[in-house]
């Protein structure tokens, strides 16, 4: 089968189309012919050998691991699809899931059936974005009616989702991006959008519940900053550099908790997530699509950092 690979750690240049083996589903588990595969600011870190480069090893291996496809073939044990199915997930992760491929095997439960409302390309950007602002607003955070809730990176991949889910659960939704995007943003559900470009936003905020930091801290101590506007007791999700010591101490003294988080697989709320799509209640926002062979183009565009929504490699007609 065609895949993108990498026989070292390095720039966009690293990634080459190749012809490797086809897998087979082991028990519980299913073959998916991959449609669309969506490519995330990990899948960047990690071909330059940060992100989940250390936990899948010295390369060669096949990055990516947003996948919408069809399933060809299951394994002893599957109860849940059936061959002929179209189905969505993000499997394996932080493991090697080989996203950036015409076939991928994973558990049948990492996977649920594909928003009937979606194309694959659509429904390809949805996994690891969409499962990330779920699990920091459903699972850690516990976001109530009436919580505020602070988005960084609001127009971005995890931010466009989290602010749609924030409001979904009755949250009063702040978000910050750049001046162009907060009329989409304001679409999405927002209801206060701040210029991180023209102002300070601890400047112009205060009593937040929940401040979710998909910048991080090494960009202007993102998640630092944010300590300041949240009330006693409120909670700061960073997720791309994490809690360091010296932040978990800040948030002490502050009186405010910090956690890191990490996305982990989840059919479950794939399917609670496919239900909200096909409902209106979430949009999916794709910025472009490009042919399987040009992996490393949607690299160099996602490391750019001002993509709004997701790019997608299209991998099968």
């Amino acid at each position: 089968m065609r895949a993108i690979t990498q026989q070292t750690f390095g720039g966009p240049e690293v990634l080459h189309l190749a012809e490797v083996p086809r897998p087979a589903p082991l028990p519980t588990e299913v073959l998916v012919r991959v449609v669309s595969a969506g490519v995330n600011p990990v899948d960047v870190k990690t071909r330059g050998g940060a992100g989940m480069a250390g936990v899948l090893g010295e390369p060669p291996f096949v990055l990516g691991w947003d996948v919408s496809g069809v399933v060809e073939e299951v394994g002893f044990g599957v109860h849940t699809l059936a061959v002929g199915d179209e189905v969505y997930g993000m499997p394996w992760f932080p493991r090697a899931a080989g996203g950036y491929a015409e076939y991928v095997t994973a558990p049948a439960r990492q996977f649920a059936r594909k928003p009937a409302t979606l194309s694959h390309d659509e429904a390809a950007a949805v996994p690891l974005a969409a499962l990330t602002a779920w699990q920091i607003l459903v699972d850690t955070a516990d976001v109530r009616p009436g919580d505020r809730v602070l988005v960084h990176a609001a127009a971005g991949g995890v931010g466009h989702f989290a602010v749609q889910i924030a409001k979904h659960l009755g949250a009063y939704v702040i978000a910050t991006a750049s001046a162009a995007k907060h009329a989409w943003l304001r679409e999405l559900g927002a209801d206060e959008v701040v210029d991180y470009t023209a102002t300070r936003f601890e400047k112009e905020l205060s009593g937040v519940d929940v401040a979710v930091d998909l910048v991080g801290e090494e960009i202007d101590a993102t998640s630092t900053r944010s300590l300041a506007v949240l009330r006693p007791g409120g909670l700061l999700v960073a997720v791309p550099s994490g809690v360091s010591d010296d932040l978990a101490e800040k948030a002490a003294e502050a009186g405010v908790r910090a956690r890191p988080y990490l996305v982990e697989p989840d059919g479950t709320a794939l399917t609670a997530l496919a239900g909200l799509i096909d409902a209106g209640a979430i949009k999916v926002e794709v910025a472009d699509v490009l042919p399987l062979e040009e992996a490393a183009e949607a690299h160099v565009r996602v490391a750019g950092g001002r993509t709004r929504g997701k790019i997608v490699l299209r991998v099968a007609e």
